[in-house]
């Protein structure tokens, strides 16, 4: 049984997510062939704040305070 894991920065849509699921459980069936009803999917959503992407958080790179400003 197939266990796909993925870890996102939060902000799609649960069509998005959806879609993706269903992307990656055809693509696991295919390559691994493993029957569609054998793979699991998990995904976690992260929230920008928590996400670094270089120094700073992707939520500061979008725009948000910098919580370090203040100090």
């Amino acid at each position: 049984m197939p266990l796909i894991e993925v870890t996102l920065a939060e902000g799609r849509t649960p069509v998005q997510l959806r879609t993706l699921i269903s992307a990656l459980t055809h693509a696991a069936a295919e390559a691994a062939d493993a029957p569609v009803d054998s793979r699991r999917v998990v995904i976690r959503e992260v929230a920008l704040r928590q996400w670094d992407a270089g120094v700073v958080t992707i939520a500061v790179k979008r725009g948000a305070p910098d919580p370090r400003a203040g100090t």
